[in-house]
């Protein structure tokens, strides 16, 4: 039986850590974050200030639990770095969630949101943990997004000829 690498464990974490909010389960987010009195944990969901100390953190995942009927997250791009006691894991989230119903029996609307994260776990006693989260969304383009418009680049001076 061969064991796992650490890279390995981390990714593991990782995913754990998107099934917990997948499922609404508060108590494994809880494990899943670093409890330490002299490490503060902190997050960024897109579009929120930063948030600092585990109490805030955690209370911000159970106000998108509550206020969240539906989630589901399909990670593209991961990749893991392991240095020592701390992991890096770089990823895109790609979001699907329904907001809650108007009408009661009724679904809410489902929208798709891209988010490009960043996750930073440190091992400890327990196993990896994560430390900090920052998510950002990513900006939807359209062909007229293109540096210049239709015609092409903007002469900026910063590009040759």
């Amino acid at each position: 039986m061969t064991s796992l690498t650490d890279n390995e464990r981390v990714a593991l974490v990782n995913t754990a850590l998107y099934d917990a909010m997948e499922q609404g389960d508060h108590s494994t987010l809880q494990r899943l974050w670093l409890d330490s009195p002299d490490t503060e944990v902190s997050c960024v969901h897109p579009g929120w200030p930063v948030l600092r100390g585990r109490g805030e953190v955690l209370r911000s995942y159970a106000l998108i639990m509550a206020n969240t009927d539906y989630i589901q997250f399909f990670l593209t791009d991961v990749e893991v770095s392991v240095m020592t006691d701390t992991a890096l894991v770089t990823c895109t989230e790609n979001i699907l969630s329904g907001a809650p119903a108007e009408e009661e029996g009724q679904l809410g609307p489902l929208v798709g949101q891209l988010v490009v994260a960043t996750n930073v776990f440190r091992r400890t006693e327990d196993g990896w943990k994560v430390w900090s989260h920052h998510g950002s969304p990513v900006l939807a383009e359209s062909d007229d997004d293109e540096p210049g418009g239709p015609e092409g680049p903007a002469d900026d001076g910063l590009l040759p000829g």
